[in-house]
């Protein structure tokens, strides 16, 4: 998985923030963290490496997501 994903921050009016990072990293890791308690649990039809590519490329979208809502709450660019 070597593309790019572009988010745009959802913000209002005023630019405040709409969606919580925090919510929004959370329901990343957690689908991640799901996966891997299936297949940890035997879940037929779940091949293990997917889930562990798919679960990293997950947590790596969350931090993403975190660093841009942090940045845009500091006012930086």
């Amino acid at each position: 998985m070597n593309g790019e994903v572009t988010l745009p921050l959802i913000v209002d009016e005023r630019g405040a923030l709409r969606v919580s990072a925090g919510d929004v990293s959370k329901l990343l890791r957690s689908v991640g963290a799901r996966w891997v308690h299936l297949v940890e649990a035997g879940e037929r039809g779940l091949d293990e490496d997917t889930v562990a590519e798919l679960t990293i490329e997950l947590a790596k979208l969350a931090d993403r997501i975190d660093v841009a809502c942090i940045a845009h709450s500091s006012g930086a660019p």
